[in-house]
């Protein structure tokens, strides 16, 4: 067993403002998509993986991989989807087992009305508050880290 690196005092400072940071920015764009149009951040980023895929559509194993959630939550969160006609789900032709979920007109009219709501709210509450030179060093250090998630994910 490795001993542990504990954090000091700047390490914990950057790490702690960083879960604070997530936790407000994605509650105040999930607020704003709610309130605007009766979708939630979660729902939104359906959307644009749906809209994104040939098609507008994609095996829901897929889907649950890019949006970040597991397989079961992710039906939990399309079943209020297609309830609400934003999408649809299909047979997989290419394999009976799966299941596609596609992206339905009024799903692709949903993701138009909520992308300037939601545009508007990462430019306001993460992009505006820094300068061209923090903006680019924030997005360099979240690619690093990013690259090194991707690299060390044992599913991949």
């Amino acid at each position: 067993m490795t001993e542990s690196r504990w954090l000091n005092r700047e390490e914990m400072g950057t790490w702690r403002a960083l879960v604070a940071m997530n936790n407000r920015l994605f509650a105040r764009l999930d607020e704003e998509l709610a309130r605007a149009h009766s979708i939630s951040l979660a729902e939104y980023e359906v959307l644009v993986q749906l809209s994104e895929a040939p098609g507008g559509a994609l095996r829901m194993s897929d889907l649950a991989e890019r949006a970040l959630v597991s397989r079961s939550g992710l039906t939990r969160r399309l079943d209020g989807m297609v309830e609400a006609g934003l999408v649809c789900r299909q047979a997989c032709p290419s394999d009976r087992r799966g299941t596609l979920a596609v992206l339905t007109e009024r799903g692709r009219e949903a993701l138009e009305a909520a992308a300037p709501t939601h545009v508007a709210g990462v430019r306001r509450h993460l992009l505006d508050p820094l300068s061209p030179a923090q903006l680019e060093g924030l997005g360099e250090a979240l690619r690093t880290v990013l690259a090194r998630l991707e690299q060390d994910d044992p599913g991949k």
